[in-house]
């Protein structure tokens, strides 16, 4: 089983997994942009090293062997994130594809001594939970911006969805995480609302708000 194939299936499973652990091979086939067969197969080699409980024409569910050990992979990719914004100046739309190289070197302790660099980040610079050494994530109580109602302040803390496109779109639109936002109208026609930050207003598609996370100060 080759090592980089096999940790990209983890993650996967790690990314598109239920609140029930759950996963459809469909899906799992359709984000990693491999046929069916193929998939089935490596998910029966999963199943025996315990990652995966697998059942034909059943959904796929994460082991909490699997959901760990996908974890400490996730992990090595979001230390790095950090670190190419922090100690490196990258922006954090530029980060990704550099992250999905460096995750697979297999050293853990050259990814310890990043984090003892970055002083133990909790958050990637997407305001993604960094899981610990243990494959342990805090659970965040965020919500999106699209539930939020007129006069509320919230502070802006995370993303749902963080492709290159869309960060240079907050990046234009100069909007950084830690930024204090306050909804000053919602449309209910398109769901769409206008917002108040750094002394700037904008109005936000649903599209956008969807995918912006916010905690109340």
């Amino acid at each position: 089983m080759n090592s980089l194939t096999k940790e990209n299936y983890l993650k996967a499973l790690f990314h598109l997994a239920n609140s029930e652990n759950e996963i459809s091979v469909k899906d799992l086939s359709d984000n990693l942009g491999i046929r069916m067969p193929s998939v089935n197969s490596m998910m029966k080699k999963f199943s025996t090293e315990g990652w995966v409980i697998y059942e034909s024409y059943k959904p796929l569910i994460l082991t909490e062997k699997g959901r760990r050990k996908a974890a400490l992979i996730v992990r090595k990719h979001r230390l790095t994130e950090m670190f190419l914004v922090e100690k490196m100046g990258f922006g954090w739309e530029e980060v990704h594809d550099i992250a999905e190289e460096i995750e697979h070197i297999q050293s853990p302790v050259f990814f310890d001594k990043i984090d003892e660099i970055l002083n133990f980040p909790k958050t990637d610079p997407h305001g993604s939970p960094i899981p610990d050494k243990e494959g342990n994530i805090i659970k965040n109580n965020y919500f999106k911006l699209s539930e939020c109602k007129i006069g509320e302040s919230v502070e802006f803390v995370g993303l749902t969805a963080s492709s290159d496109d869309f960060l240079r779109f907050l990046n234009n639109k100069k909007l950084p995480l830690g930024t204090s936002i306050t909804i000053l109208e919602n449309e209910p026609f398109d769901g769409s609302k206008r917002v108040k930050y750094d002394n700037q207003e904008e109005s936000f598609s649903q599209v956008v708000l969807e995918k912006i996370l916010v905690k109340k100060h």
